[in-house]
């Protein structure tokens, strides 16, 4: 390698594009069928990798570095692409989506400051605009790119706290730190919400105790009822709810806990509404199904995942606000980065409203993709996933062989395998999900429900039909069988 950077220099661009191509060659290469995985186990991987020397004393250049990639790497990466792969929120990205990205890696932006990213920070607050009037929120709504839902959901907890204790106990939080009753601060989250929820909590130093995980229903919605006492009982007790948090999507489920109830609770005892939409937030762009989403408008903040439904890849996720001026609780200033007199002038500095000061522009990848497919592209591809899992459920309910744990809301399948022998159940469904991984390359999910061992289709991928529906069911039954 002859260079160090992409230039104006004639040599520079020559190289840049070779490397580039051989890349993209060496890449192609390695899809030579069409599963998911090529089945080494953890051991067997470790052996390939293991006596890799990663900072030889001299450099093996360019090719070799490319061939060792190629012949340890490549082989072995999971191809989310494949209608095979279907553990978890983890989408395939798409093919205008991976080239932002070569445009982001290329141009190495910080997003934290106007003048290290120009025209990436207008691109992004227009984005921002325009997805915050796609869920309904006002003008004075804002937003900012995150690095995903942990980070979205943490933020949108912290403008929570503080707008609470701020206009609510009338305390400076920012100034003073947390009053002291900040022991009896109380969020509310469904029980089976992400455990972003519980993790925040800590690391604001409110503790998981401040967390108070509520039931869910048959249908693995927060109940509302139990919602209603929880909130009442704590300020019967002296505690203060200041949050409730709507899952849109839970991980595992796919299920939509009822935003419209819990609004009229939140306006009621002046608590802030949150919506984790992370996986849900997608079904905006399908036009048979927006209607399961449309009260997201009457939330207090919204996480937005573009690394699931919205087939971008990962790291792709923004925190929406419906009153910007909320965003305040993060924004200090230094005179090194974002100078109070350039934003009097214009200069719009996003680490304002950022917990990151270094951050890509990821939204280069909504811009793109949202322009090459447009509305009716996209509504095609999350209507399509949508559809399979209401395809895959009727299919599973009907075969006395499985248990279908509950009737999918977005793209997500939860069903269990159950053996003659009751006690046999757990492990045959933990066997054969390892064996479609190692033997078949078919990789699936697996969670708990009620005790027992489940498997999981979270259907992303707009690429798989009926057929290879119907052909994976028979697999998944013909292996348990087998294990009786």
């Amino acid at each position: 390698m002859k260079n160090l950077f992409l230039t104006n220099k004639k040599s520079t661009r020559k190289e840049y594009k070779e490397i580039i191509k051989q890349t993209a060659k060496a890449i192609s290469r390695s899809f030579k069928n069409a599963s998911a995985y090529s089945g080494p186990t953890p051991q067997e991987l470790k052996q390939i990798i293991k006596g890799t020397n990663i900072l030889p004393e001299t450099g093996i250049g360019w090719e070799q570095t490319l061939a060792q990639v190629e012949e340890k790497i490549l082989p072995n990466m999971l191809r989310t692409s494949s209608p095979d792969y279907m553990p978890h929120l983890h989408s395939p990205a798409t093919i205008e989506s991976i080239a932002s990205e070569l445009i982001i890696s290329t141009f190495n932006q910080s997003m934290d400051s106007w003048d290290q990213a120009p025209v990436a920070t207008e691109i992004e607050v227009e984005v921002i605009r325009q997805l915050c009037a796609l869920y309904g929120y006002p003008k004075k709504s804002d937003g900012v790119f995150t690095s995903g839902g942990s980070q979205s959901n943490q933020t949108a907890i912290i403008l929570a706290r503080d707008w609470f204790i701020s206009n609510i106990l009338n305390y400076d939080v920012k100034k003073y730190g947390l009053p002291e009753n900040f022991k009896k601060l109380r969020m509310y989250t469904s029980e089976i919400s992400h455990f972003s929820m519980e993790k925040s909590a800590h690391i604001l130093g409110l503790g998981y105790e401040s967390v108070v995980k509520v039931p869910v229903d048959s249908h693995k919605r927060m109940d509302f009822a139990t919602l209603e006492k929880l909130v009442k009982q704590d300020i019967e007790d002296g505690n203060i709810p200041f949050l409730a948090v709507a899952t849109i999507g839970t991980t595992d489920f796919g299920s939509i806990d009822p935003v419209d109830k819990i609004a009229r609770l939140c306006k009621k005892y002046n608590m802030w509404l949150h919506a984790d939409a992370a996986y849900g937030s997608g079904v905006i762009l399908s036009q048979k199904y927006s209607s399961k989403i449309s009260s997201l408008h009457k939330c207090d903040s919204i996480t937005v995942d573009f690394h699931k439904m919205f087939l971008l890849p990962i790291s792709c996720s923004a925190v929406l606000v419906k009153d910007g001026t909320d965003f305040s609780a993060l924004t200090i200033h230094a005179d090194y980065l974002n100078r109070e007199e350039d934003e009097e002038d214009g200069y719009t500095n996003l680490v304002d409203k950022s917990l990151q000061t270094t951050r890509r522009f990821d939204a280069l990848k909504v811009w793109m993709s949202f322009q090459a497919r447009g509305k009716n592209g996209w509504s095609d591809i999350i209507t399509t996933s949508m559809d399979n899992a209401r395809y895959l459920y009727s299919v599973i309910k009907q075969n006395q062989n499985f248990e279908v744990i509950t009737e999918p809301e977005i793209s997500s399948v939860v069903f269990r395998y159950k053996s003659s022998d009751e006690n046999l159940s757990d492990e045959i469904n933990k066997k054969v999900r390892r064996s479609l991984l190692h033997e078949h390359g078919i990789v699936i999910g697996q969670t708990v429900s009620d005790g027992h061992v489940c498997l999981k289709f979270t259907l992303l991928n707009p690429l798989m039909t009926h057929e290879k529906l119907d052909n994976l069911v028979k697999l998944i039954q013909n292996l348990c069988e087998n294990r009786e």
